[in-house]
């Protein structure tokens, strides 16, 4: 089994925490955000083949190059259905990121529902909803490599995860559930 790793990706402009998950020269995106003609690249370069892009929520930032990179690779990308409605509502922010907007047809995504799949040969998620940030928001566990990548910090708690589990939020720095527990107010409340 090749071995499996997890890589946070800043993509220009920099603002949202992107994740590359590969195993061997297959690999998923989770909020694929930025350009996708930079994601090709980045890809292409690495001979990588992407398999699937999966969204946290349908904020512009967490998407902005998913519909055309599923569509460039003939590829499924994942949202939970609630949050369709929003993937053209961001259009003006990427206008002001200077991003290409996301156009009127774009690939519709899959309903991504709450639930465990294997998103690579070995490699498994736990999912489940996270609405509050927006209606459909989703968070993802792998729970044999104890990494969570979190849409909401609020329905984490009651998940329970270990102290040494690895937390990527949507922006900003990750952290440890035990950090959270001892730091951020939704825990220590």
């Amino acid at each position: 089994m090749p071995e499996v790793k997890f890589e946070v990706l800043h993509m220009p402009p920099e603002n949202t925490n992107s994740v590359l998950v590969c195993s061997g020269d297959d690999c998923v995106i989770f909020d694929a955000w930025g350009r996708a003609s930079d994601w090709i690249k980045l890809l292409d370069s690495r001979g990588l083949r992407l398999r699937a892009i999966y969204t946290t929520h349908g904020h512009d930032d967490h998407l902005s190059a998913a519909p055309e990179l599923a569509r460039h690779y003939g590829i499924d990308w994942f949202l939970n259905e609630h949050d369709v409605p929003l993937v053209l509502w961001g259009n003006q922010i990427l206008d002001f990121w200077e991003l290409p907007r996301i156009p009127d047809d774009f690939k519709q995504p899959k309903n991504l529902t709450a639930g465990t799949f294997e998103i690579l040969p070995g490699v498994k998620m736990d999912t489940f909803e996270t609405p509050g940030h927006s209606l459909g928001g989703m968070c993802f566990y792998f729970p044999e490599y104890n990494i969570l990548l979190s849409a909401s910090i609020k329905k984490i708690i009651l998940k329970n995860y270990p102290d040494e589990t690895y937390v990527v939020h949507g922006h900003g720095a990750d952290s440890m559930i035990k950090w959270l527990k001892e730091n951020h107010p939704w825990f220590i409340n």
